[in-house]
């Protein structure tokens, strides 16, 4: 039976993290030329390098290719704030990556507007509802899909009229991005308290 302090050096391994959950960065002085283009695009589009992007830096034409996908809902998305979240905090609950949960049940409060029952709600998987029928149409929409349900035609028809086909698209894809905002995380085990180096 091992004592006390071997189980401690079992469980101390300096190696298992780095600056980001288990992501070492590379500072921007020493990083290659492509990933330092790609890191300096995603400051110029995103006004910083948020969450993952520091995690998708280490494959720069990724980076490069997925971070206007996350810009264009900061501005050009046929959803509100209030509505980006309601999906966003359904999705990133599904997925359990405590930093995407952690900084979206805050956002969701302070830019979205939305209550913080629900949105503890949304995260947690319980039902809740919305007075407003877009964000209701959202809420169904998204859990419909993070549940790996059909939607019926019912609810599509509802969220057709009350969205459009751009509106349903924005959810969908939207949900697909925080998929793998969520997914990245996970595999990185990122913490909800992590914040990486300071440039």
């Amino acid at each position: 039976m091992p004592d006390v302090n071997e189980v401690k050096a079992l469980i101390e391994d300096p190696d298992a993290f780095g600056t980001f959950g288990r992501f070492t960065e590379t500072p921007v002085e020493r990083m290659p030329e492509p990933m330092r283009a790609a890191y300096e695009f995603t400051v110029r589009l995103r006004g910083g390098v948020p969450g993952p992007h520091k995690i998708w830096a280490a494959n720069p034409a990724l980076l490069r290719t997925i971070a206007p996908t996350g810009a264009y809902y900061q501005t050009d998305s046929t959803l509100t704030k209030a509505e980006i979240e309601i999906a966003t905090c359904v999705i990133c609950g599904r997925w359990g990556a405590a930093y995407a949960v952690f900084e979206h049940e805050k956002i969701a409060e302070v830019l979205g507007e939305l209550d913080p029952e629900k949105v503890q709600a949304l995260i947690a998987g319980l039902p809740t509802d919305f007075d407003d029928p877009r964000r209701q149409v959202v809420y169904e929409l998204a859990t419909t899909l993070a549940a790996a349900r059909v939607v019926p035609l019912g609810l599509f028809r509802r969220a057709r009229n009350l969205l459009g086909d751009a509106g349903i698209t924005d959810v969908t894809v939207l949900m697909g991005w925080f998929s793998a905002v969520s997914l990245t995380l996970a595999a990185y085990d990122v913490p909800s308290n992590a914040v990486g180096l300071d440039q």
